[in-house]
């Protein structure tokens, strides 16, 4: 039976340890409001050439905040959408504590945030060097200010607070509708469902990883560890497991088809990156 008062205070403290990275990140939105638009776009066309390695680097910390950063910045065009990709697939979320906490090998655990990384700072580069005339759009922080009817320019503290609040309470809502439906469903019948389809592992794996909640990368790190899954459909989850950065995207960028588009090349990049490690790692 599905414990409805677990799932909300897991739901509620996987919000709160975000709150901290909405804060800072709406903070630096405003700032950039409020600071001169064509300077600052100037300095953020200049980084955004790094922005893949950046990116990478900073997805590979075990925690989603950096996903939910990365999909307002990209939604405020602060970065590119290669940038974006990075952080998605370096992203490992629960991985890291609960490979640590199953005494796995700390060689193991840097081999794989390793091939994470090389496929995150690949992968940015080329979506930037394919996107890169589509790069011209403006700063849209404005544009999402209006959208959210916000008060930004009134006061710089309360236009922050307002922005984390709503997100966050939309991440709470989020989470705990998928983590009821995770807890419906069952870890063993998952696992049944990849082991009698293991030709679609890979295919199952990602559709597991785009969760947007914590409790994929757990179900994707215990099946691995039970030994339900290769390694390599453990990295097709785990390389489009951006966590709640998914739906921060849908709520912040108010081009809908665009963020189908994007939903859509990443669990095609999943997919695909999975079927090659899979060569790679076998051969």
């Amino acid at each position: 039976m599905v414990d409805i008062w677990d799932i909300v205070k897991d739901s509620f403290f996987d919000t709160l340890n975000l709150v901290p990275f909405l804060f800072i990140a709406y903070l630096i939105l405003e700032f950039v409001e409020h600071t001169s638009q064509k300077n600052m776009a100037n300095i953020i066309k200049k980084s955004n050439k790094y922005g893949p390695l950046f990116g990478a680097i900073c997805g590979l910390f075990p925690h989603c905040g950096f996903s939910a950063v990365a999909s307002s910045f990209y939604s405020t065009r602060v970065i590119t959408i290669g940038t974006l990709f990075a952080v998605f697939l370096a992203t490992s979320d629960e991985m890291v504590p609960i490979f640590l906490s199953e005494g796995v090998s700390l060689e193991f655990i840097f081999e794989l945030l390793l091939i994470k990384f090389i496929c995150a700072v690949v992968v940015g580069v080329l979506l930037d060097a394919v996107f890169k005339k589509k790069r011209k759009s403006p700063l849209k922080i404005k544009e999402f200010c209006n959208c959210s009817h916000c008060h930004c320019g009134e006061n710089i503290f309360y236009s922050v607070i307002e922005h984390t609040l709503k997100i966050s309470f939309l991440i709470f809502v989020v989470s705990f509708i998928f983590g009821s439906l995770v807890e419906g469903i069952g870890e063993e019948k998952i696992s049944m469902l990849l082991s009698d389809h293991f030709v679609f592992s890979k295919f199952i794996a990602t559709g597991i990883g785009l969760i947007p909640n914590c409790a994929a990368s757990v179900i994707l790190s215990k099946l691995y560890l039970s030994g339900a899954i290769s390694v390599s459909s453990l990295l097709s989850g785990l390389l489009v497991g951006a966590g709640v950065g998914l739906v921060v995207l849908f709520k912040m960028n108010k081009d809908i088809k665009e963020n189908f588009k994007i939903l859509g090349m990443l669990y095609a990049i999943g997919v695909i990156l999975g079927f090659v490690l899979e060569l790679i790692l076998h051969s």
